[in-house]
């Protein structure tokens, strides 16, 4: 059973948390005055108040981002201790290996300790592939100044730009000539994964060189 480790505050109103909806028997009223989650619906109790409904949607919020450092997590320990067997396990469960895959690529780049619980699991993907001092300062500077992910992977691209205007490399995108056939393929997968187009080709390509050279940028 997965458990909650972080202790509870103590809550100075009664605020209805976000439940599974599980066997209960006849004559219990689970809608009373509890938001109740199903694998198809949310339920919200009539007359809910503001700040409930508020606390509400930041709890899901919560749990969506924590899931991808959960299911990354999940992935590369399934990887490291059962080799023979963790894709069975995946199969079980139901989930799209290539979506786990990114996020397991993310949580091997990010070590518990260094991962920013103010920034949500796309602030570190946006920087995994770069080397390790840059990821700190791009982490340190999109938490002190509060960045959107948005603003995060602007700041890096305008950066990274600068940086190769200065070397006298030309700072325009380079250009690989593909089937045209692969394009639609790619983009469905980097849709199914979660990710944006470019960051998709980014992340697997860089992936794909770890691989092969054995060893992390």
């Amino acid at each position: 059973m997965i458990t909650n480790s972080v202790p509870q505050t103590t809550r100075t109103r009664n605020v209805p948390a976000v439940t599974a909806a599980g066997n209960r028997s006849v004559g219990d009223d689970p809608r009373r005055d509890k938001i109740m989650t199903t694998r198809v619906s949310l339920y919200i109790p009539p007359d809910l108040e503001f700040v409930d409904w508020e606390q509400a949607g930041r709890q899901l919020a919560g749990i969506i981002e924590s899931s991808c450092w959960w299911l990354g997590d999940w992935l590369v320990y399934g990887k490291d201790n059962y080799v023979d067997r963790y894709q069975r396990g995946i199969r079980a469960a139901g989930l799209k290996y290539q979506t786990l895959r990114n996020y397991a690529w993310v949580s091997r780049r990010f070590e518990v300790s260094r991962r920013r619980a103010r920034l949500t699991f796309q602030h570190h993907l946006e920087i995994a592939s770069l080397p390790f001092d840059q990821q700190e300062q791009w982490l340190d500077r999109a938490e002190e100044l509060k960045w959107t992910t948005k603003q995060l992977r602007s700041a890096v691209r305008d950066a990274s730009a600068a940086t190769a205007g200065g070397d006298g490399q030309s700072a325009s995108p380079h250009r690989l000539a593909v089937p045209s056939s692969c394009v639609p393929w790619w983009r469905q997968a980097a849709e199914q994964s979660g990710v944006e187009f470019d960051r998709w080709v980014l992340v697997t390509l860089n992936r794909a060189a770890e691989q092969i050279l054995g060893a992390e940028r």
